[in-house]
C-alpha cells in the first residue's frame, strides 16, 4: 500500500498555477513534519518547501519562495503546494515526504523516512 499519495500534476503554461495535494493515513500524518521535493531528468531531487507539524511554520527553497505555499490540513491528513507563476525550470517529478516523528521539516531528502510516487508538473515555455 502506498503510504503518501499525490495529486494535482499536469501541464500547464508558464504563469499560469496549479495545486498539488498529498494525501496520508492519519498516524503518519498526524506524526510528521511534512514536505515537497522535485525531481527533474538527469538532476538530483531538490526541496521545494516545508512545513511544521502542526503548520505553524513553514520554509521555502529560494528559487520558489514567493510564488509557492505550502499548507497542511491536519483534519484531513493532506498537504497542499499551491504553485503561481510557474516557470519552465519549475518541470520535474513533484514528491511528497513526511518526516515521521519530527516537528520541523528538513530540506535534506535523506530525513525522510515516507515518500509519495509523484506527480509530474510541465511547464510550457
Amino acid at each position: 500500500q502506498v503510504q503518501l499519495v499525490e495529486s494535482g500534476g499536469g501541464l500547464v503554461q508558464a504563469g499560469g498555477s496549479l495545486r498539488l495535494s498529498c494525501s496520508a493515513s492519519a498516524r503518519t500524518f498526524s506524526s510528521a513534519a511534512m514536505g515537497w521535493f522535485r525531481q527533474a531528468p538527469g538532476k538530483e531531487r531538490e526541496f521545494v518547501a516545508g512545513i511544521t507539524r502542526d503548520g505553524a511554520r513553514t520554509s521555502y527553497a529560494d528559487s520558489n519562495k514567493g510564488r509557492f505555499t505550502i499548507s497542511r490540513d491536519n483534519a484531513k491528513n493532506t498537504m497542499y503546494l499551491q504553485m503561481n507563476s510557474l516557470k519552465a525550470e519549475d518541470t520535474a517529478v513533484y514528491y511528497c515526504a513526511a518526516r515521521v516523528d519530527y516537528y520541523h521539516p528538513s530540506t535534506h531528502e535523506q530525513e525522510y523516512t515516507t515518500w509519495g510516487q509523484g506527480t509530474q508538473v510541465t511547464v510550457s515555455a
